[in-house]
C-alpha cells in the first residue's frame, strides 16, 4: 500500500461511523487477550486435579503466557509498525485461535506451559497492534482520549471478566473450553477486521533488527525468571546466573537501541519525566489488580468453598469498576489534572488491596464486592490515563513503539503480580502444620498447593480429613492476607511516586491532524 493509499483508507475510516466501527473491532482484541490472562484462575483446581503439576508448575502455567507477551510486544509493535498494524493484528488473530485448541487438550503440565507460552507468541502480535491503530484512526484528541478510554476498560475489565466467563463455562463444561471461546471470536475478528480496518505503517521503517528481538525475549523472560524462583527457593546459583543474563541481555538491548539508525524502542522517550511516571504507573496498577484476582479467586472456591460461577460474579464488580472509569478517565484527567487522576487511581488499587488483609472465610459478598469494585475503578482510571499519555507523546508513525511500552507495562505488570505476590502466598502457605498420622505423600501434596490440600484431604479418615483442611485453609488466607499487604504498600508508594513525576502532565486537547 502507497502512503497514499494509506492515507486515503485512514480518511475513509474517519468519515462517518468506520471510525467506531473499527473501534469495536480492536476491543474485541484487547478484551479477548485480556480475558484469557485471568480466565485460567478459575480453571486452576479443575486442570490441577486433572493434569497433576507442581506447585512451581501451576505458577509457571498461570503466568508464562503474561512473560512472553511481555518479552515479545516491543518487538512485535516495532514490526508492526514496518509491515503494516493490520496485516500482524490479523496474522496474529489466525494464530491466537490455533493455538487455543493446543491448549485446551493439553495432557500434561509441560504441555500446558509450552502451549500458554505459543499463546504469549501469538498474544503479542494483538495488543500493540490494536492501540497503535487508534493512534492512526483517531486524529482528534478528544475522541482519541474517549477511545483510549474504551480500549482501556476492555483491557481493565477483561481481567475482572475471565473468572465469570471461566466460571460459566466451568459449570457447564470441561476446563479445556475456556480456551475453546477464543475460536469464534477470532473468527468474527479477522472476518470483520478484513472489512473495516484501515492498514497503517510507519513510511520509513528502516530494517527489523533481530537481534534486538532477541535480546528483548531473554532479558525480560529471563529477570522475571530470577525473580519467582528466588522468592520461593532462595538465591541458587542457577538463579543468580538467570538474572545476571536477564540484566545483561536488557543493558546490552538498551545499549543497542542507542546506536541503532531504526531502533525497535527509541529509548530517548524515557528521558521524559511523564513517559516514565505512566509506565511505571501502568505496570504497577496491573501488578496489583492481576495479582488479587488470581489469588482471589483460589481463595473464593477453596476457601469459602463457592461454585465457579459464583466465584466469578463475585468478581464482576471490579468489570464494573474499571468500565465506568475507563470512560470518564479522560474527563477526570482534564478537569482536574493527569497525576490526580493517576495518584488516585493508584491509592484506590492500593486501598482495595489493604482491604483484602481483612478477608476471611466467612467474609460476605458485600464486603467483597465493594473492595473488587474500588480497585476496577482505580485500574481503570490509572491505565487509561497512563495509556493516553504514552500514545499521545510520540509521532504516528511510532505508534506500534510506542503502544507496545504500555502494552509490555500491562503484561509484565500482570505477571509481575501472579509471581511475586503468589511467592508470598505460597511462601506462607507450605509452613502450616499437617495432623499426626497423616502419610507421607499425602502430607507433600498438600505442602504444594491448596488444591493438592483438597484433593489428598479426600483420601483420608473424616477427622484427620477436615484437621488438615483447616489447617491448610488458614494457612492460605494468612498468605493471601500478607500478600495483599505487600501489594498495597507497593500501591501507595507508587501513588506517591507518579505524584510527582507526572507534575505539569496534561492531555492534548483540540483538533489535530
Amino acid at each position: 500500500m502507497t502512503s497514499t493509499q494509506q492515507r486515503t483508507a485512514e480518511a475513509d475510516v474517519e468519515r462517518g461511523p468506520g471510525r467506531w466501527l473499527a473501534l469495536a473491532v480492536l476491543v474485541l482484541a484487547v478484551l479477548l487477550v485480556a480475558v484469557d490472562a485471568t480466565v485460567l484462575g478459575l480453571a486452576t483446581p479443575f486442570l490441577s486435579e486433572d493434569l497433576k503439576p507442581s506447585g512451581t508448575q501451576l505458577l509457571w502455567i498461570g503466568d508464562v503466557y503474561s512473560f512472553v507477551i511481555a518479552g515479545l510486544l516491543v518487538s512485535m509493535g516495532s514490526l508492526g509498525d514496518r509491515i503494516g498494524r493490520k496485516k500482524l493484528l490479523l496474522t496474529g488473530a489466525v494464530a491466537f485461535g490455533a493455538v487455543s485448541v493446543l491448549n485446551a487438550y493439553a495432557t500434561s503440565p509441560e504441555m500446558m506451559i509450552l502451549a500458554r507460552a505459543l499463546l504469549g507468541v501469538a498474544g503479542a502480535t494483538l495488543m500493540p497492534s490494536t492501540l497503535a491503530l487508534i493512534r492512526n484512526i483517531f486524529h482528534d484528541p478528544k475522541e482519541r482520549s474517549l477511545a483510549v478510554g474504551i480500549w482501556g476498560a476492555a483491557a481493565s475489565a477483561g481481567a475482572a471478566v475471565g473468572p465469570v466467563v471461566g466460571g460459566f463455562l466451568l459449570e457447564h463444561f470441561w476446563w479445556g473450553s475456556v480456551f475453546l471461546i477464543n475460536l469464534p471470536v477470532m473468527a468474527v475478528l479477522v472476518l470483520v477486521g478484513i472489512k473495516l480496518l484501515p492498514e497503517s505503517r510507519d513510511p520509513n521503517p528502516g530494517p527489523w533488527d533481530l537481534v534486538s528481538v532477541g535480546l528483548s525475549l531473554v532479558g525480560m523472560v529471563a529477570v522475571v525468571y530470577a525473580v519467582k524462583e528466588a522468592a520461593v527457593h532462595g538465591f541458587r546459583w542457577d538463579i543468580v546466573a538467570a538474572g545476571a543474563l536477564g540484566i545483561g541481555a536488557l543493558f546490552w538491548f538498551v545499549r543497542r537501541q542507542l546506536t541503532l539508525k531504526s531502533p525497535l524502542l527509541d529509548m530517548r522517550l524515557f528521558h521524559h519525566k511523564g513517559f516514565s511516571g505512566a509506565v511505571l504507573a501502568d505496570l504497577l496498577t496491573i501488578l496489583g489488580l492481576s495479582g488479587l484476582v488470581f489469588f482471589l479467586s483460589q481463595f473464593l472456591q477453596l476457601v469459602q468453598v463457592r461454585s465457579p460461577l459464583e466465584a466469578g460474579l463475585i468478581e464482576l464488580p471490579a468489570a464494573v469498576g474499571a468500565v465506568g472509569a475507563g470512560l470518564t478517565a479522560g474527563i477526570v484527567a482534564r478537569k482536574a489534572s493527569v497525576r490526580s487522576a493517576v495518584s488516585g487511581g493508584l491509592a484506590a488499587v492500593g486501598l482495595a488491596l489493604a482491604a483484602c488483609m481483612a478477608i476471611g472465610a466467612d467474609t460476605g459478598v458485600v464486603a467483597l464486592g465493594c473492595a473488587l469494585f474500588l480497585g476496577g475503578l482505580g485500574a481503570g482510571l490509572a491505565f487509561t490515563v497512563t495509556a493516553d499519555v504514552i500514545l499521545s507523546s510520540v509521532p504516528k508513525e511510532q505508534a506500534g513503539a510506542a503502544s507496545a511500552v504500555s502494552e509490555t507495562a500491562y503484561e509484565l505488570g500482570a505477571a509481575l503480580g501472579i509471581a511475586l505476590l503468589g511467592t508470598v502466598v505460597t511462601g506462607i502457605y507450605r509452613g502450616f502444620t499437617t495432623p499426626d498420622g497423616v502419610p507421607a505423600d499425602a502430607a507433600a501434596a498438600a505442602h504444594d498447593s491448596l488444591g493438592g490440600a483438597v484433593e489428598a484431604a479426600a483420601t483420608l479418615p473424616q477427622a484427620q480429613s477436615d484437621a488438615m483442611l483447616s489447617a491448610a485453609r488458614d494457612a492460605f488466607t494468612d498468605g493471601f492476607q500478607t500478600a495483599a499487604g505487600v501489594g498495597s504498600a507497593v500501591l501507595f508508594a507508587t501513588a506517591v511516586a507518579a505524584w510527582f513525576l507526572l507534575k505539569g502532565q496534561k492531555l492534548e486537547d483540540g483538533i489535530q491532524h
